[in-house]
């Protein structure tokens, strides 16, 4: 186990810059003996095979982890999610440049090592499609999930470009191996021209709740979330996927493959996704389609990354009393 605060403990903090890189300076290890009694363990899922548009999102995992902040407490709701839980980086799944069937294979083998010790996996990705292999192994462990998938895409093509396995089709995929409960299904922050007649067809026939980009305009984040939250229901397992894309690209600063304009805010999703996370049984999480563009806290798409996890993370922490419902915003 490594603590990348060890040297600097004498002063209670670290520069963000040095010591040994690992998310928010939470202590590192690849021993899945040393994560049991952990409530959270992060792994890097560093692969962009599978993407129809620009690559880039194999280098998210490290350029999140350089640009989240150190622990401290939440500034709105008065909780230090590092205080109240106990948070690994587990390092990263041994994928495979131009192997993506041996990197999904390791991207779950990792992650099932993480949920066999009873925590929490947070997955950085990493293009969408690594949600496939992350939500699978919980799955396997705590059966069909319900999902609350924020994106600008449904990603329930049968095919993209005439091939099955990519970032656009992993969640019909899933749908169909069982491993989540369409019933149980919601997609925020739809919008742009993909897909058409054909999947949402097919999403309605099994139950899957859609809702738009303009219906965050129009109804607010509040009612949007909870709707989706309705769906899912408080109840039952359920994990939580965010491709960035789903925010306005005014807030990416280029650093997403395929984005669309006309997204949600980054103040939006910030208290969607603490709100999911508060709300829901949550198995497993996962922040993808991130294509670093700068170093450290200057890459907005990594910076708002690293956001998302620790909004997340706040928000399962309040969830298990770290404080009250009252102060979840």
């Amino acid at each position: 186990m490594i603590d990348p605060l060890e040297r600097w403990r004498a002063y209670g903090e670290k520069p963000d810059y040095a010591g040994p890189l690992s998310y928010g300076g939470a202590v590192l290890t690849q021993d899945p003996a040393e994560i049991a009694g952990f409530d959270v363990a992060v792994v890097g899922a560093p692969t962009d095979d599978l993407v129809s548009d620009r690559p880039g999102t194999r280098f998210a995992p490290r350029a999140i982890r350089a640009a989240s902040c150190p622990p401290g407490p939440h500034l709105e709701v008065g909780v230090d999610a590092f205080a109240a839980l106990r948070i690994v980086d587990f390092g990263d799944a041994p994928v495979l440049p131009a192997d993506p069937a041996r990197s999904h294979a390791a991207i779950e083998a990792t992650v099932a090592q993480v949920v066999a010790a009873g925590a929490i996996p947070v997955t950085l990705g990493g293009d969408h499609a690594v949600t496939e292999p992350a939500l699978r192994a919980c799955a396997l462990v705590h059966g069909a999930v319900g999902v609350v998938h924020f994106d600008t895409h449904t990603d329930t093509g049968a095919e993209v470009f005439g091939v099955e396995v990519s970032h656009g089709t992993f969640m019909r995929r899933l749908v169909d191996q069982g491993h989540v409960d369409p019933a149980r299904y919601a997609q925020i922050g739809l919008r742009g021209y993909w897909p058409g007649e054909v999947e949402f067809a097919w999403q309605a026939e099994r139950g899957i709740t859609s809702l738009f980009a303009h219906d965050v305009r129009d109804l607010g984040i509040r009612e949007v979330v909870r709707r989706a939250v309705a769906a899912v229901g408080a109840s039952g397992p359920a994990y939580l996927t965010v491709d960035v894309d789903v925010l306005d690209p005014a807030f990416l600063g280029g650093g997403t493959g395929t984005p669309e304009p006309g997204g949600m805010s980054s103040t939006e999703l910030l208290l969607a996704v603490r709100t999911v996370a508060l709300e829901l049984d949550l198995v497993g999480v996962d922040v993808v389609e991130v294509i670093p563009t700068a170093v450290g806290g200057a890459d907005l798409s990594a910076l708002v990354a690293d956001r998302i996890v620790r909004e997340a993370l706040t928000g399962i922490a309040l969830r298990r009393g770290g404080g009250s419902a009252a102060t979840a915003g």
